[in-house]
């Protein structure tokens, strides 16, 4: 997934119109000096074997790079800034109770939350990094608040009947793409007491239009003309790929629209799958070749909002965003709509891969289209 040249992220975490006036996320290093040795020790924690005695080195078969690029393990700063902060600040969400993490990865939400007073943590996670994250909750001396289980939700057994509160890290591209969600809600229905506690317990996709003609150029028109030859059979499938990239703000051509707020303390499964309608309203006079999807999660139980955008105008994740190309190149004038639906659905022979059906109409002075797009996120 290339970067684009030159992207930035807004240093001061800005928000999309859609969502400033209703939330307020905190840009999690306004709110606790940063402290990158600490994450760094946290990740290197049982990562080096000891030298000679011809002693077995945990995760042995994988490089600190694999754990570092690892979707799951990446010490993404915005994201586990903001778990810190809401788990620190939070304490009486987590004093003296019983605490779940869905898809532990290095446990590192889960030292955060023995750290916080958790009576006991326990720490599901169903790949390698399991044994990788023992060692580390062994080395910070957490060995008896912490329990880590290796396997899938879905197959073991906690050893209590209730939890207090679910905390995970289960969001994904284009917030479903390849998420944990059917996971925490699982476990959501299986364990959580009466009263309980899902973190994060909001997240909401939303969606915006972009000016982007020299990448569009390079990605998708590159194939009517490869060295004098015709491959636009291979544009028709780029175009059906989405796109997670970096966009920079200012390609922003209009405003952002909140698509679907899920509250996770009270949707099923099937919730996830929706259509919804949209309007985006142009802020200047410009072309559109995609559309740019993103999202944003929300802590409510806490003592004050918390939570963290996603989108063009906050500071980077590794969750970027989703762009979505245009069959069309729209030209709009301030002030003019371009309106539709978007249709999400789990894949049916892989429910982790999200088909997406778009329509988009404008009606405008210089250009006026409609048209259906069908996208895959493989």
């Amino acid at each position: 997934m290339d970067q684009r040249k030159g992207s930035g992220s807004d240093a001061n975490g800005g928000l999309a119109e859609a969502t400033a006036s209703r939330l307020r996320f905190e840009d999690p290093d306004e709110v606790m000096e940063e402290n990158p040795a600490a994450a760094a020790a946290a990740a290197a924690a049982g990562a080096e074997g000891e030298e000679g005695g011809g002693e077995e080195v945990i995760g042995s078969d994988k490089t600190s790079a694999d754990y570092y690029f690892d979707s799951y393990s990446h010490f993404d700063v915005v994201r586990t800034k903001s778990y810190q902060n809401v788990i620190t600040q939070n304490s009486f969400l987590f004093k003296d109770k019983i605490v779940l993490d869905v898809g532990a990865g290095t446990g590192i939400l889960s030292l955060f939350c023995a750290k916080a007073g958790a009576k006991h943590v326990y720490a599901i996670e169903c790949s390698q990094m399991a044994d990788m994250a023992k060692e580390i909750v062994k080395t910070n001396g957490y060995s008896n608040v912490i329990t880590v289980i290796k396997g899938k939700v879905e197959e073991i057994e906690l050893p209590v009947p209730k939890v207090d509160v679910i905390i995970s890290e289960w969001m994904g591209y284009f917030l479903l793409f390849e998420n944990m969600l059917n996971t925490v809600l699982y476990a959501r229905d299986k364990w959580l007491a009466d009263g309980g506690v899902v973190l994060p317990d909001k997240a909401s996709l939303h969606l915006t239009a972009i000016e982007d003609a020299e990448y569009k150029e390079d990605k998708i028109e590159f194939w009517n003309n490869v060295y004098g030859f015709d491959m636009r059979c291979i544009k028709k499938q780029a175009m059906m790929e989405p796109l997670v990239d970096t966009v920079d703000a200012n390609q922003i051509v209009t405003n952002c629209q909140l698509l679907k707020t899920m509250d996770i303390s009270k949707m099923t499964p099937g919730d996830a799958s929706f259509t919804v309608p949209f309007k985006l309203i142009a802020e200047r006079n410009d072309y559109i070749h995609a559309l740019v999807a993103y999202f944003n999660v929300s802590f409510t139980k806490c003592h004050k909002m918390m939570g963290f955008s996603t989108g063009p105008r906050s500071k980077a994740t590794h969750w970027k965003q989703t762009v979505l190309y245009l069959e069309d190149v729209l030209t709009i004038c301030e002030g003019e709509t371009i309106t539709g639906s978007m249709t999400v659905t789990p894949n049916k022979k892989n429910p982790r891969d999200i088909d997406i059906k778009l329509y988009y109409a404008l009606s405008g002075h210089r250009c006026q289209v409609s048209r259906t797009q069908h996208y895959k996120m493989r």
